[in-house]
């Protein structure tokens, strides 16, 4: 009888053991899959949700998500669209734990730079907030002439103004490190 008390001990233990390792798995699995989910990933599992995105600056943007890009996303406000730059973000709020792989190859590969350049090819009239720039500062009104590898030249017009040579107050080259968030000029409103 000692003997099966002893295999039934060990055969417990031994069982305890197996149950305790397939757990530590588990949780180092859980915590590797998690180290290598990227912000773009858990962006897109957040679109169509209600966000609010605050910059480094202070300055917050509300709306739902409708687009997370390699390096940005857009938020729909409720009469304009907003372009920001993830690295003009302090924190995003209402973010859910979802995260989304992007399976196309071609989006993976659209970024700021190509959204800007859809925005200077449409002459759009925008608000360029700078990324530092305080919750009550004033964003830079233009048409975007012309978008670099890595800057973007805004001609700096009045709200609701056409970009034309005579009303080009200036052009003012910035950098896409300076960028804070884009969006749809709205007069007494940027």
């Amino acid at each position: 009888m000692r003997w099966d008390a002893l295999f039934g001990d060990m055969e417990a233990q031994f069982g305890e053991g197996a149950a305790l390792a397939v757990e530590a798995e588990i949780s180092e699995r859980a915590r590797v899959e998690s180290a290598s989910v990227v912000l773009a990933d858990r962006l897109r599992g957040g679109l169509g949700t209600q966000l609010a995105v605050c910059l480094l600056g202070g300055r917050t943007f509300e709306g739902v998500l409708s687009h997370a890009g390699a390096d940005a996303l857009v938020l729909d406000e409720v009469r304009r669209q907003v372009l920001i730059p993830y690295g003009a973000v302090a924190h995003y709020a209402g973010l859910g734990r979802i995260s989304v792989g992007e399976p196309s190859p071609v989006r993976r590969r659209i970024g700021l730079a190509h959204a800007l350049r859809g925005l200077a090819r449409d002459r759009a009239g925008l608000a360029v907030i700078l990324r530092h720039s305080p919750h009550d500062g004033t964003g830079l009104t233009g048409v975007i002439d012309r978008v670099g590898a890595d800057f973007l030249d805004l001609a700096l017009v009045g709200p609701g103004e056409a970009r034309r040579a005579s009303q080009v107050r200036q052009v003012a080259t910035i950098p896409f490190e300076s960028l804070g968030a884009v969006r749809s000029w709205h007069t007494g409103d940027i």
